[in-house]
């Protein structure tokens, strides 16, 4: 018996996405993948990754933040923030202090060298935003963040 016969390949701008691109989350990962990507470029210069910036900024924002206090703000395990905080810690960004009320937990504090580090990363992210939205005006912007807001504050909805 002979294999049946294949189709020629179709070059990826033939594809048609049409029936997803009537999903929101569909467009949303597309719209992420872009940020992530040009973020992924903004960020290398400063040795840090989505991840572990976003732990910065959390950590010079609200100082004496608690591990377990990180990993639930920025919604990953418990045991992955670890990894992330060493990485912060091992380069002199942030120290883990003894947490005043509870001899089991550190309180995540930023150093100098991490605070400055955040601060001009901070300015290459603005930077960043305001490039990738500039075709974006105020009033869409506004009504985009409320809509992923709205999302976001519905995820009790969630299908479990």
């Amino acid at each position: 018996m002979t294999p049946p016969a294949r189709m020629p390949s179709r070059a990826v701008t033939d594809i048609s996405d049409a029936t997803l691109q009537r999903f929101a989350g569909y467009r949303m990962k597309r719209a992420f993948n872009v940020i992530r990507d040009d973020l992924h470029l903004v960020l290398k210069p400063f040795d840090l990754r989505m991840l572990t910036y976003t732990a910065l900024v959390l950590i010079v924002d609200n100082p004496g933040l608690r591990q377990a206090q990180l990993a639930d703000a920025m919604d990953v395990e418990r045991p992955n923030v670890v990894v992330i905080v060493d990485e912060l810690e091992q380069r002199g960004l942030i120290v883990r202090d003894p947490a005043p009320n509870d001899r089991r937990a550190y309180a995540l504090n930023p150093t100098p060298a991490g605070e400055h580090l955040c601060a001009t990363a901070l300015t290459a992210v603005e930077r960043h935003e305001e490039r990738l939205m500039a075709g974006i005006d105020a009033e869409t912007r506004a009504a985009m963040f409320a809509g992923l807001e709205a999302i976001r504050r519905g995820s009790d909805r969630r299908v479990k």
